[in-house]
């Protein structure tokens, strides 16, 4: 079910954000009288699932979910009808345009997204506010992994600084990190200030998922609310609502404790102290090789953190929503230095539709779905203006090179370079869509 949840949110998503692009382009099109003769969802390659017509324009939903396209007169595009092109222009026809016109029909797609983004967040601001944990209020400190720990994290560091600059949002360090080429963090360790530096290679290394930091969590109470697919203890004999107090006698402190008690002692039979019912009982288990007995905590820990909400009003939610768009089409364009650097070799995560589907909440909440939905049309509207042949950037590229020069490329010029950019497209995307499935054989 969870699945099917995360489908149906990212084909709702992509729906939404497909409809707004090439809407973009259909309405900058109808401002300079440019007939547009299709506008569909998804591809329609050799059928549609439906289709009408209303006035000039053939609107429709294709089956191919990779996108959609509008159809516009007198232009070369991945429809790649050339016949047209043979033809006389016409006045209504996108050629026939001056050179500025074209370029806004062209762009028309990206500005709608970038504004669909804002948008969305001035309504997530406006419905919900910003809930956060500030940094400071991180109370038990941080838990590593052993990347972490060779650089010189320890469980339980208070995170203060990164190079001496305070972050408010705990939830905005790593992304600092990340982004911004940070070389050392300010912890507090056993009420000592310490300055740790970040080795060169500690960006890649948290793009592979090891060095992270998490906010640390008490262990207890610790109630079993459900088991995992393969289940050394559900086997040994623990049920649903079983407290678990402790292994082998020992009570811990905090969640990180138990995992890496459990992993030291992966394959090798354990003792569960478990309390049911007011009766303590001890089990048997032996963890498998991942060094986990398959549990999963029926609620969290009451941890008791200070979190932070920020509401906004109409007026006030109009400029921080633009704000925030405005941030994360920053961040995201600082991305694009990671996913073209040899050091960090960001391209090996690129992910594909699996990757993008994953993003979305196993339960539909509205709240996070916006929020996906918000920054997938930066990441379209980004990706559109690429300088790519086939992508709206390709055909700004051309545009702008006949404004500087006040030559127009040829028509055959334009074909070959059509094919060429969707060529590179499919490439792209068999590379991002494998390095899913290799990931997915990897587990």
């Amino acid at each position: 079910m969870t699945v099917v949840i995360k489908i149906i949110q990212f084909l709702f998503a992509l729906s939404i954000l497909v409809v707004i692009h090439e809407l973009g382009h259909f309405m900058m099109a109808k401002i300079f009288k440019t007939r547009v003769e299709k506008f569909y969802l998804f591809f329609d390659a050799w059928f549609a699932l439906f289709k009408f017509r209303r006035g000039e324009t053939e609107y429709g939903l294709g089956w191919l979910p990779l996108g959609g396209y509008v159809k516009i007169a007198g232009m070369i595009d991945e429809s790649m009808d050339v016949e047209q092109m043979k033809k006389p222009p016409q006045p209504w026809e996108f050629r026939s345009k001056k050179a500025w016109q074209r370029l806004l029909i062209m762009t028309g797609g990206v500005i709608f997204n970038f504004l669909l983004a804002m948008l969305i967040y001035v309504f997530i601001l406006l419905a919900w506010g910003k809930t956060y944990l500030p940094t400071a209020n991180v109370k038990y400190g941080i838990v590593t992994d052993s990347t972490g720990m060779a650089i010189g994290l320890r469980n339980g560091d208070r995170i203060l600084s990164v190079d001496n600059q305070y972050i408010e949002d705990f939830n905005d360090v790593l992304k600092d990190i990340i982004l911004n080429k940070r070389s050392s963090i300010q912890v507090e360790r056993e009420g000592q200030k310490l300055d740790i530096a970040l080795p060169a290679d500690y960006v890649t290394n948290l793009l592979k998922g090891k060095g992270a930091f998490d906010v640390r969590t008490p262990f207890g109470p610790f109630l079993i609310g459900d088991f995992g697919k393969e289940s050394p203890a559900k086997k040994a004999g623990a049920l649903k609502g079983d407290e678990l107090t402790g292994i082998d006698g020992i009570k811990f402190t905090f969640y990180d404790e138990f995992q890496s008690y459990v992993m030291a002692h992966r394959n090798m039979p354990v003792l569960l102290n478990i309390l049911r019912n007011g009766e303590k009982l001890d089990i048997t288990v032996v963890a498998g090789n991942d060094g986990k007995i398959g549990v999963v905590p029926g609620r969290t820990p009451e941890v008791n953190f200070e979190f932070k909400t920020i509401r906004y009003g109409f007026f006030k939610s109009i400029p921080a929503g633009i704000s925030r768009g405005f941030r994360e089409i920053g961040d995201y364009l600082k991305q694009f230095r990671l996913i073209f650097s040899k050091e960090t070799k960001a391209y090996e995560s690129l992910g594909g539709f699996i990757t993008i589907g994953s993003i979305f909440p196993a339960t539909w909440d509205w709240q996070s779905f916006w929020n996906v939905t918000a920054f997938l049309s930066i990441i379209l509207a980004v990706m559109n203006i690429l300088p790519i042949p086939a992508l709206d950037g390709g055909h700004v590229m051309f545009l702008l090179f006949e404004v500087i020069t006040g030559r127009k490329p040829s028509d055959k010029f334009l074909e070959y370079s059509q094919i060429v950019g969707m060529i590179i497209l499919f490439s792209l995307l068999i590379l991002a869509n494998g390095n899913d499935i290799m990931r997915l054989i990897r587990k």
